[in-house]
């Protein structure tokens, strides 16, 4: 993570679910922005579950559809529907990932650092869970949302939301799906702490008693 990038997020005093927008004179050029969900429009969550920290997990995800977006007001509307889709149509309490980057290059506070996810059947409780918005089968995101990507795991570590030791992971890597879509992935296992030992195995994978998997696409 570059200086600039710990810098500008250490000053925004990070808090789980802030309500009110950051200043604009924080988005320091060259520096990674940390976006609030009243920034975006978030609902409020039916209900806010935590989980002790810090997070052994970083789960990488592209969301396939919403679309890629690259202006603010556009990524801002695609955070709006993953939310509308999974709470509306899945019945879930909230948006399923702590995280969403957008091709703005700015980072959207989802559930947040230490919040129960519903993004990964059996690391929900144990993850931080990134969406890159947009389908990156075979194409790459964009260098400024890979750079947020990176600096967002560099300050969930600087802070204490993400263990020093943590294991970064494809989203295919604990389901049978193509997310975070090919090249994507590529990319990811390239960056420290990607953990190539653990595969999805349809057989010996299955979510613990009493909770069943969610059906979603296999994207």
């Amino acid at each position: 993570m570059t200086a600039l990038g710990l810098v500008l997020l250490s000053m925004m005093g990070y808090t789980q679910h802030m309500q009110q927008p950051e200043p604009s004179s924080l988005g320091v050029e060259g520096g990674a922005r940390l976006l609030s969900r009243a920034d975006w429009g978030a609902r409020m969550p039916k209900s806010v579950e935590h989980f002790e920290g810090p997070a052994p997990y970083v789960i990488i995800h592209h969301s396939y559809m919403p679309a890629a977006c690259f202006s603010t007001p556009d990524c801002m509307k695609s955070m709006r529907d993953m939310q509308d889709f999974h709470q509306l149509e899945r019945g879930w309490n909230d948006i399923g990932y702590s995280f969403g980057i957008g091709g703005d290059g700015m980072i959207y506070t989802g559930r947040g650092f230490n919040v129960i996810g519903a993004h990964a059947p059996k690391y929900n409780d144990k993850s931080v869970g990134i969406v890159l918005i947009g389908d990156w089968r075979t194409e790459l995101p964009p260098k400024q949302m890979l750079d947020a990507a990176r600096n967002l795991i560099a300050f969930g570590v600087f802070k204490g939301y993400i263990d020093p030791a943590y294991k970064l992971l494809g989203h295919k890597q604990v389901r049978e799906t193509e997310c975070p879509g090919g090249r994507l992935f590529q990319e990811i296992s390239t960056w420290p702490h990607f953990n190539n030992g653990i595969r999805f195995n349809a057989t010996t994978e299955q979510p613990p008693q009493g909770q069943a998997l969610p059906v979603v696409p296999k994207v």
